[in-house]
């Protein structure tokens, strides 16, 4: 049996290692050579005390981008907070290129925030903003002022503000509990919308993030739901005899691409979520699974072994004449596209070892990313710079990060914990 056999007919049951819940770590272990020195400066505060750190929180997401080196606050000889008191050559002595001031009022249970973006060398404000908080939305405020702040210097948007959906289990091997979770991109804010006995499979965000679809074995047979996060509301859409799994979403969000096998063999259909009703794309005798549209809905990519190996092939979403895309490593699958539809990530397996790979889709040149054994499950950032993905090493699972050019990695470990199948929301 082949490997990709294997993964799919036998891992679709496998059960996950134990693991406990934590807050998440990130470890920069790779950043960029040209990481820009900025000093973010503890915000004054007036009024009552404050729920969340709000610098805390922009100097980790800065700094945790790879993009950024950041000072540390006890390297700082003065802690402006208005721009009459900045002082150019003080910070230029520090060696700092980029400076961020701001002040927090509290006033009637809300949270004024306004914060100074600055170059320190040309002396001048780049960005400087107002902003309104309640004491429950800090934290995402404190992402979205870091958003800000990454695309006025980098000139790409941030991603800070984002959530991930992810995978974890808890328990013995008798009384296992599996939880679909969603957090901030920094692992805070960790919610469960889905609990289960048994395993719970490929979580795939809606294109407008209001809901996830995602498979579940809770009724021992595999079965597909879409969920709306707000309300925690789910429906099931396919229980078919077999396999139901890997749904991807419809850039329009009117249809889930899924992998069936209620005719024999699994096959790719496109399931329309209003009517129900199922078109078959593939037909063969291989297994065709995996599918993950383009960005304009035109095509479909899908991983199959009928070659003999498991490799990424294309068609038009309507179904029609299937082309193979990969032709270089024993394995490619799990693919995913870059939110401009430019690159495609994948699982690029060699001698053994299975790697995140990104294939330029104009060349169908395949760079290899990482340096892992076992890294899968990849996921493009909504400005698709990252690219998420989980990792194994031992017996721990966790989720990393790594630029589409490969200068920037990631960890983003779990105390104590095992986590798989991460998907950035869009």
């Amino acid at each position: 049996m082949s490997v990709f056999r294997a993964i799919l007919l036998c891992g679709l049951m496998a059960l996950y290692a134990p693991v406990s819940q934590a807050e998440m770590n990130i470890e920069i272990t790779e950043g960029i050579e040209s990481a820009l020195p900025i000093a973010v400066v503890p915000f004054a505060v007036q009024g009552a005390g404050m729920p969340v750190d709000v610098r805390f929180v922009v100097n980790s997401d800065l700094a945790r981008s790879g993009y950024f080196r950041t000072m540390n606050e006890l390297d700082m000889h003065s802690r402006p907070s208005t721009a009459d008191q900045v002082r150019f050559n003080d910070w230029q002595a520090l060696g700092q290129n980029y400076l961020v001031i701001g002040q927090i009022i509290e006033s009637g249970g809300q949270y004024n925030i306004q914060f100074q973006l600055f170059d320190v060398y040309k002396g001048t404000q780049l960005l400087g903003y107002r902003l309104t908080s309640a004491p429950t939305e800090l934290r995402r405020t404190a992402h979205k002022i870091s958003d800000l702040i990454f695309e006025a210097i980098t000139g790409n948007k941030g991603v800070f503000s984002g959530r991930i959906i992810y995978i974890t289990s808890t328990g013995g091997n008798k009384q296992r509990t599996h939880r679909l979770q969603v957090a901030d991109t920094d692992g805070f804010n960790a919610q469960t919308i889905a609990t289960s006995p048994e395993p719970l499979m490929s979580p795939a965000w809606s294109p407008d993030g209001r809901q996830v679809a995602y498979v579940s074995f809770e009724r021992k047979t595999a079965a597909i739901y879409v969920q709306t996060l707000a309300t925690g509301a789910r429906s099931k859409v396919a229980e078919f005899p077999g396999i139901n799994g890997a749904p991807a979403w419809s850039p329009d969000g009117q249809k889930l691409a899924v992998t069936l096998s209620k005719d024999g063999n699994p096959d790719i259909y496109a399931l329309n979520l209003s009517t129900r009703s199922l078109v078959k794309l593939t037909q063969s005798n291989a297994i065709d699974t995996e599918p993950t549209w383009s960005p304009d809905g035109s095509h479909i990519v899908f991983t199959s072994d009928r070659g003999g190996k498991p490799q990424l092939y294309i068609m038009p979403s309507s179904g029609g004449q299937e082309k193979r895309l990969t032709f270089s490593g024993d394995y490619n699958a799990g693919a995913t596209f870059s939110p401009d539809g430019k690159n495609l990530a994948m699982v690029h397996g060699n001698g053994g070892d299975y790697r995140i790979a990104v294939m330029d889709m104009a060349t169908r040149t395949v760079n290899v990313l990482t340096e892992g054994r076992l890294d899968e499950s990849p996921s493009f950032a909504p400005n698709g710079s990252l690219i998420l993905y989980a990792s194994r090493k031992g017996g721990t699972g966790y989720l990393s990060a790594v630029s589409i050019d490969g200068k920037m990695q990631q960890k983003l470990m779990f105390d104590s914990s095992e986590v798989r199948e991460p998907a950035w929301s869009p």
